[in-house]
């Protein structure tokens, strides 16, 4: 790891330049890591600009391949700093949801591989151990090879294919198969124009049996603080809400996380992402996203 090497004090502005070339040309990937690690916007662009800090005070003739050498230390750092993530999720106020980005816009996640980055899929992620986690990104979104990820989270090859296996078959397990990206749009939008209207009906026909509502407002906003769960339950809690919530609402849509989400404002200030995830059985989650501080990588 980097804080066990000397620094190289020969390094002029030259071997820096090219240093930061490297490192700009790197860092897509890395964010990519480190925000399936973190799922939060925030936390993997300061967990990428520590890495940068590092690489600038590193003795980088000793890197003989410089990719390889800045993913290991992200992934590294972002294994310790999931376990602080986790335990400040404890405490918490009401759902935590993951920190929405604009993969529409904002190449840094679509840039590779599209995998781990669904909302659904980063919040079964958040019930894997920090290395299960860790090796997942590394071989689902980024297809590394299973003896590098050994390298890079220090265990055997073939602990690595227990860990991936184990975080696959869960993941599968816990999630229904997906409806096209098409038809999650369609969904969504389906949604957005009952639940402003306050259409019980067409609500619970959106549904799914076991439909869960979760809000993110992380007691900075006034949200619900527990998931509501099941279709009768999710399609009255919403039409409570309708006649004051969509008062003076604009909607527009945009690609968050490789998914559609509706971008609700007022006054021209977003102040929620709304977004479904749906299987052949009807919408299966509805995550409001409303906590200030997570939302400004889309707003």
């Amino acid at each position: 790891m980097a804080d066990s090497v000397p620094a190289d004090e020969s390094g002029g502005p030259e071997d820096l330049e090219r240093a930061a070339e490297v490192f700009v040309d790197v860092r897509p990937r890395l964010f990519g890591i480190a925000y399936r690690m973190l799922g939060s916007v925030t936390e993997a662009e300061d967990l990428v600009q520590d890495v940068w800090l590092r690489w600038q005070s590193y003795d980088r003739a000793a890197v003989d391949n410089p990719a390889a050498f800045l993913a290991t230390a992200t992934t590294r750092l972002a294994i310790n700093a999931s376990q602080s993530a986790r335990v400040r999720r404890e405490t918490y106020i009401g759902s935590w949801l993951p920190e929405p980005v604009d993969t529409g816009a904002d190449p840094y996640l679509g840039a590779e591989r599209g995998e781990a980055l669904e909302f659904a899929v980063l919040l079964l992620l958040e019930r894997l151990s920090p290395t299960e986690r860790a090796a997942y990104v590394l071989r689902q979104a980024f297809d590394y090879p299973y003896r590098q990820i050994a390298d890079i989270i220090q265990v055997t090859e073939a602990a690595v294919r227990q860990l991936v296996s184990r975080a696959r078959k869960r993941v599968l397990a816990e999630r229904r198969k997906p409806v096209s990206r098409a038809e999650q749009r369609r969904l969504l939008t389906a949604f957005v124009a009952a639940a402003r209207s306050g259409d019980l009906t067409t609500l619970e026909e959106l549904f799914a049996g076991d439909v869960i509502s979760y809000s993110d407002g992380g007691g900075v906003v006034r949200a619900s603080r527990f998931p509501v769960v099941g279709a009768p339950r999710v399609a009255k809690y919403v039409r409570a809400f309708a006649s004051r919530f969509w008062t003076g609402v604009d909607v527009r849509y945009a690609s968050t996380n490789g998914q559609t989400a509706a971008l609700l404002s007022r006054d021209g200030q977003v102040f929620a992402v709304l977004t479904v995830d749906a299987s052949a059985a009807g919408v299966g989650q509805v995550l409001w996203m409303m906590n200030p501080a997570k939302i400004t990588a889309v707003s």
